[in-house]
């Protein structure tokens, strides 16, 4: 039976709709599950920084000797220039970077072979060694560094009364660098072996099985295949570890009270605080922070693109391989 003309010319009609509503269900649903997401994100990060931009291109002056009130004034890139011009602030950039040359490579390539250890076939008690290497990243990191101030100052630790009870007389705060690095090796070495082991598990047993049988020991094995087969979780760590030693702050902060070498400004994240807490300087504050924010995403730029390109070359030789 065929329908008739005016049936016919209403399916016609309704099928535009239908598949406006299908549309709208299946699109509909993502939106829901993202919107929190989305609202998040704008409250607590577009949010925060659109008004640190704010702050930036604007300062206070003060008439007279500051009895006659403020005024907010823009100032455009002038708080950037007062930044970028000041020593300290370049000078926290320094320390920042021979931090980040002795920290990254040290606590990478110490996850990476703590993970290899755990990830090996002679290794008893797995999951005690685990807890026990992630245990200090559980440790807040204001009572760690307390910790480390206490095994540093000397008249108080028993490390370094043993060592002076060889003859010698050590001060470990006077070089700072190396006791906020260890401070940060320690807290974090843990957490990234962490990473490294569950990656190194996903590795198919078949491969490595395969590797044995073609004679490869552990050290060839792990060179070989476990370490180019997790090089993405080693380009993620490495990443996420580049933008967390930009905000370093605890930790020098808290050897700030306890040793002179460690002065207010010896870090960025150190500028800013001390610029808008201890100076009322909001608009510099603003500006420092905003130009460690985009020395951040410029690294992590950086990272990215060096990783990814090595990535490509690296699969575009095995492909060719694979060919011949």
């Amino acid at each position: 039976m065929t329908p008739t003309a005016p049936t016919a010319a209403r399916a016609v009609a309704a099928a535009p709709s239908r598949t406006a509503a299908v549309r709208r269900r299946r699109h509909g649903a993502p939106a829901v599950l993202l919107a929190p997401f989305f609202v998040l994100f704008t409250a607590a990060t577009l949010v925060p920084v659109g008004y640190a931009v704010y702050l930036s291109l604007y300062a206070e002056h003060r008439s007279g000797l500051g009895f006659g009130g403020s005024e907010t004034v823009f100032t455009g890139l002038g708080n950037y220039t007062r930044a970028l011009g000041d020593s300290a602030f370049r000078g926290g950039f320094a320390n920042l970077l021979q931090y980040c040359l002795l920290y990254i490579p040290l606590m990478m390539a110490l996850a990476l072979v703590l993970a290899l250890l755990l990830d090996s076939a002679l290794v008893r008690a797995r999951r005690f060694f685990q807890l026990a290497l992630f245990l200090p990243h559980a440790v807040p990191g204001t009572i760690a560094a307390l910790v480390w101030v206490y095994l540093y100052t000397p008249g108080i630790s028993p490390v370094i009364g043993v060592l002076n009870s060889f003859g010698g007389r050590s001060d470990l705060l006077g070089h700072p660098l190396p006791a906020v690095v260890n401070m940060a090796v320690w807290e974090w070495t843990g957490y990234n072996m962490v990473i490294f082991f569950a990656a190194l598990q996903a590795i198919p047993r078949e491969v490595l099985e395969a590797a044995v049988v073609d004679g490869a020991g552990p050290l060839r094995t792990a060179l070989s295949i476990k370490i180019p087969l997790i090089r993405s979780s080693l380009t993620v760590v490495g990443l996420f570890t580049v933008i967390g030693s930009l905000q370093l702050f605890t930790e020098p902060m808290i050897l700030h009270g306890t040793t002179p070498s460690v002065v207010s400004t010896w870090s960025p994240n150190m500028y800013a605080y001390t610029a808008a807490f201890e100076r009322h300087d909001y608009g510099l504050a603003a500006a420092s922070s905003v130009l460690l924010a985009l020395a951040a995403a410029a690294l992590s730029f950086v990272v990215t693109r060096a990783t990814r390109g090595r990535g490509g070359r690296a699969r575009s030789q095995h492909a060719t391989e694979a060919a011949v």
